[in-house]
């Protein structure tokens, strides 16, 4: 079992403890995905931290989301129920990079990318496949994205 796989469940175990319904519903939904994502296809496997890490990260992306539609719905308690939920998950995950950090390396991926002849808007899948490696679970790929274009475009 790997270690991240183990903490959330020590963790779990914790808040079950506790009583704290908001975090042990959390970490409930996401072991069962992780626990899904590993008996998929056509063999049962162990994921690697990496992977729990993805899984993380797509689960805190739903709370995200679901957030937004709530508030446009006009449901301000489960909005914030959602957004509660995405922070704890947050925790989780490898810390963010801020958006100069984001801003000088998606730079320099540019200049890499412009290096071996890509230019102007087109060299977008260039400069993503330099840069997603590097900011790997440490930024999001629209944030990524909307950086990548930015840069290119000016």
């Amino acid at each position: 079992m790997t270690t991240l796989k183990s903490k959330l469940q020590h963790d779990l175990t914790e808040a079950i403890k506790a009583r704290d319904e908001l975090r042990s519903s959390t970490l409930r939904l996401t072991l069962t995905a992780i626990q899904k994502e590993e008996v998929a296809g056509t063999e049962a496997r162990v994921l690697s931290d990496g992977e729990v890490e993805k899984i993380i990260a797509r689960e805190a992306k739903k709370r995200r989301e679901a957030a937004e539609a709530f508030d446009q719905g006009g449901r301000s308690e489960s909005a914030a129920r959602e957004r509660a939920e995405g922070e704890l998950l947050a925790d989780y995950l490898p810390k963010q990079l801020t958006d100069e950090e984001l801003e000088s390396l998606v730079a320099a991926a540019v200049a890499e990318a412009k290096g071996s002849g890509a230019e102007g808007p087109k060299a977008m899948g260039a400069v993503m496949k330099i840069v997603n490696p590097k900011v790997a679970g440490r930024a999001e790929g629209g944030r990524v994205a909307g950086m990548v274009k930015k840069l290119l475009a000016g």
